[in-house]
């Protein structure tokens, strides 16, 4: 097996324990397209400052969708998890 494929195979199987890294990932990029294509129509404002709203809004949404993503897992394990293996006890 190559390593593009080990790679690959190893994106996918994180996406599928945390389907929020992808979702995170791609905000990012479609914020940061927007801003650099929003670029030139920023008018008066300064490059820098330009720049520095795009890192903060990107970084939000990576941000958010990690914090997301977490509170997804310890739903699943803390509540879900827990409630299947009840149910699993009291069937027997």
């Amino acid at each position: 097996m190559s390593d593009y494929e080990e790679n690959e195979s190893k994106f996918l199987r994180k996406a599928k324990e945390n389907p929020f890294v992808p979702v995170g990932m791609a905000g990012f990029f479609a914020i940061v397209g927007y801003r650099l294509l929003k670029m030139k129509s920023r008018g008066d404002t300064k490059m820098s400052v330009h720049l520095i709203h795009m890192r903060v809004a990107a970084q939000g949404f990576v941000v958010g969708a990690m914090t997301i993503g977490v509170i997804y897992s310890m739903y699943r394990d803390y509540i879900v998890k827990p409630r299947e293996e009840q149910k699993a006890v009291t069937h027997k």
